[in-house]
């Protein structure tokens, strides 16, 4: 009896967009030399530009990596950009979010009723109350321990009108890119290539253990200014939250979700909105939770569980 056509099909995250280009539409040739550049020396590879950011500056993440995607190896060998939602990008790199503006300029929009924001970079937030670290410069109970990724700032507004902005990509875990560039570097194939390990988006890293601290530190210190807090994800993070109740109005809300998505019907990915979901904070931190507590009595059958497998 004849296999299912489908039984041998495989899929597995590979690199999405490196250097700001869409590893599907990169030659093999392309593929090649950003990996061979990848296994030299830190200190004797030449930077390459942040394309997201205008190619302005140099790109500060070492693999280059700003996204990734899962890819479906078909039983005949070749490999295809995985079906529906499956195959989207996601975000690693933040620096992703800023191309052509689009994500501060919508978060503008919807809070400061502006769409020309000024732009501040990392203000800090926190300080400490007691003591310096040893190496720090800063005086007693005045070093920065934590910062607004970006503040925005209405250009004309008096009082001065602004809000914060975190903006959160995710990181992967599994097995480490060099994998790939390794074998990029030793192929001759112009087709794209089948990823040589697992790695798979760390949504626990990304939600729970950091962004949400975030939040909780932030937020109720915003809502007793009248801030707001802008977030900035994209599809596949917000899809891995679990249910949060929305707010209909920015009145009744402590965040804004700004849930961006990817246009890749020109060949290279274009930031687009996809959707804006009003939250409170304590709504915001079930759906970084997604999940519930057990009951106690569930809880302390697991716990029986686990003393059963020490005798």
């Amino acid at each position: 009896m004849a296999k299912n056509s489908t039984a041998l099909d495989r899929f597995r995250y590979g690199i999405g967009e490196w250097y700001g280009l869409s590893f599907v539409q990169m030659t093999g040739a392309q593929r090649r030399d950003l990996a061979r550049r990848q296994l030299l020396p830190k200190e004797e590879r030449k930077p390459l530009p942040c394309i997201p950011r205008g190619g302005q500056v140099a790109c500060s993440k070492d693999s280059g990596v700003c996204s990734i995607r899962v890819y479906q190896q078909l039983q005949s060998g070749e490999v295809v950009v995985a079906p529906g939602e499956m195959g989207r990008l996601v975000t690693t790199c933040p620096c992703r979010f800023e191309q052509d503006g689009l994500a501060m300029k919508w978060v503008a929009e919807e809070i400061l009723q502006t769409a020309s924001p000024l732009v501040v970079g990392e203000v800090a937030f926190l300080e400490r109350t007691t003591g310096k670290s040893p190496l720090s410069s800063a005086e007693p109970g005045r070093e920065g321990v934590g910062k607004i990724d970006r503040i925005l700032v209405h250009p004309t507004a008096q009082p001065m009108d602004w809000c914060a902005v975190e903006i959160q990509a995710v990181y992967f875990s599994g097995s480490a890119m060099e994998h790939e560039f390794t074998a990029m570097a030793a192929s001759a194939e112009s087709a794209i290539p089948f990823a040589e390990k697992h790695r798979r988006p760390d949504w626990r890293s990304s939600g729970p253990k950091r962004l949400m601290p975030q939040l909780q530190i932030k937020v109720p210190t915003l809502r007793r200014w009248g801030k707001k807090m802008g977030v900035v994800v994209d599809e596949s993070f917000f899809a891995a939250l679990g249910s949060m109740t929305p707010q209909s109005h920015m009145s009744s809300a402590d965040i804004a979700w700004f849930v961006v998505k990817y246009d890749e019907s020109g060949g290279e990915a274009r930031l687009a909105p996809s959707r804006l979901v009003w939250t409170t904070l304590e709504h915001a931190v079930e759906g970084l939770t997604a999940g519930r507590p057990v009951s106690l009595a569930v809880f302390e059958a697991r716990i029986k569980a686990k003393l059963s497998r020490l005798d």
